[in-house]
């Protein structure tokens, strides 16, 4: 085998199983799996607001990725439920639940794209919120919001969020154009390990 091959096979396994992870393009969620997800969802919360916000959202399902689009305003101060001592900082309180959510969003195939705080303004109606800043989220599927969502509540990371937020407003979108290309940007950085290594090794 040349050292080429050595090279170019290993990465091109790394990149399909990048693919399998990152996905995008699965199937709808079936009926089934709604009522179960929806059950367990309501083991966790009796907010039927909540609820009723989610059936919206997987009623449309398509099967592929999406991104959550969150505006975010602070609380002047964190409120934690009894029994919590984490201090009143709704910006820590924020940070704590940024960390927490890390590893579910990976594990479910989904990652923060961008985060931007707000400093200004420019065009703004009257009555307005004003945001202290702005979230996007690429979730792989609604099936993996779902479990992403299940997941976070078992382990009772939603607390510090909404410790944190005075108010969020939260929804889904369609990127039409853009910059961010995930495929190509992994398929690049592993070609361009690949070609590194090429001409380290010859």
């Amino acid at each position: 085998m040349t050292l080429a091959l050595a090279i170019a096979i290993p990465l091109l396994a790394v990149y399909g199983l990048f693919l399998v992870w990152y996905g995008g393009r699965g199937q709808p969620l079936s009926p089934a799996e709604i009522d179960q997800f929806m059950k367990e969802l309501g083991a966790h919360t009796t907010d039927e607001a909540v609820l009723q916000e989610l059936q919206t959202l997987i009623a449309g399902d398509d099967g592929k990725e999406f991104v959550m689009q969150n505006l975010v305003r602070y609380r002047p101060k964190a409120l934690y439920p009894p029994g919590y001592d984490y201090g009143d900082d709704p910006r820590a309180a924020d940070r704590r639940y940024g960390k927490a959510v890390i590893g579910p969003l990976l594990r479910n195939g989904s990652l923060i794209l961008f985060i931007a705080k707000r400093i200004g303004t420019f065009i703004e109606p009257e009555g307005a919120d004003a945001w202290h800043y702005v979230a996007m989220v690429r979730y792989r599927s609604r099936r993996d919001f779902l479990r992403f969502a299940l997941e976070t509540q078992r382990d009772d990371i939603f607390v510090h969020k909404w410790a944190a937020l005075e108010k969020t407003h939260v929804f889904p979108v369609k990127p039409l154009i853009s910059l961010f290309p995930v495929r190509f940007i992994a398929a690049s950085a592993l070609a361009l390990v690949g070609s590194t290594l090429f001409l380290a090794l010859r």
